[in-house]
């Protein structure tokens, strides 16, 4: 018998954030832990980086598309909390321990659409810059700012029709994944369908994910300490009612 959920609406975007940031404080611990490491990372980038605007952008580009798979563990958290329990942290870590290749298949495929986006990133600032662009100063002046509008929103329009496939191809699939042994080309066509079929509520969740991440790289990225177990909590929600509402 399909699991009784409530109708998938764009207010169960606000249902996945409410129940992700109960399961967060139900058991702080591994997400805080997982937040830290991805902010000291992030941090560790920006260090080596922060004048070389390509690594930069490379860099932050791969950390935040591999971030959510990174961040799977804490389904085993939520996964756990659900059926009434708490998941003691080496449960969380044995998820990695065990060396799913699904998982690390699925994280280097992620990898290389973070390259692409770089590279085509690369090839329209290169080619329609009125400057060079070495430094993250100069992307600011000459492509943020510049006078003549046109090339920042084209860079924009340009990131999100490669992101789209991305997120779609994962909104569903990560805890999907974690959940049950199928192949990664099952868990990708279930995401596909899910957003094929709520494409309003799935629209609205990106960008809610994408402002908290904003908001917390904002906060010179120690918010994403907070946002990441988050968002990855609240997805472990939004991917089951999702396959559950797919299947009833």
């Amino acid at each position: 018998m399909a699991e009784t959920i409530p109708p998938i609406t764009p207010r169960s975007c606000l249902r996945w954030l409410a129940l992700g940031w109960r399961d967060l404080w139900t058991q702080p611990l591994p997400g805080l832990l997982h937040g830290a490491l991805i902010a000291g990372f992030g941090l560790l980038l920006l260090a080596l980086a922060r004048d070389r605007f390509w690594l930069l952008a490379g860099a932050f580009s791969g950390f935040l598309i591999v971030a959510p798979i990174l961040a799977t563990g804490l389904y085993v958290v939520s996964q756990a909390l659900a059926a009434g329990r708490r998941a003691p942290l080496s449960e969380v870590l044995g998820l990695w321990r065990s060396g799913d290749g699904r998982l690390v298949r699925f994280g280097l495929l992620l990898a290389l659409a973070g390259t692409g986006w770089v590279l085509t990133s690369a090839g329209l600032i290169t080619l329609a810059s009125p400057v060079p662009i070495e430094k993250p100063l100069d992307f600011l002046r000459y492509v943020v700012l510049a006078p003549e509008p046109g090339l920042f929103e084209v860079w924009l329009l340009q990131g999100a029709l490669l992101a789209a496939p991305v997120y779609a191809s994962t909104v569903v699939a990560l805890p999907m994944l974690v959940a049950r042994p199928v192949p990664v080309h099952t868990a990708v066509g279930a995401s596909w369908r899910a957003v094929a079929s709520h494409p309003l509520t799935l629209t609205l969740w990106a960008v809610l994910i994408a402002a908290l991440v904003a908001l917390g790289m904002g906060l010179a990225l120690l918010g994403l300490v907070v946002a990441i177990p988050w968002l990855a909590h609240a997805s472990w929600h939004a991917g089951r009612e999702l396959l559950a509402d797919a299947e009833r």
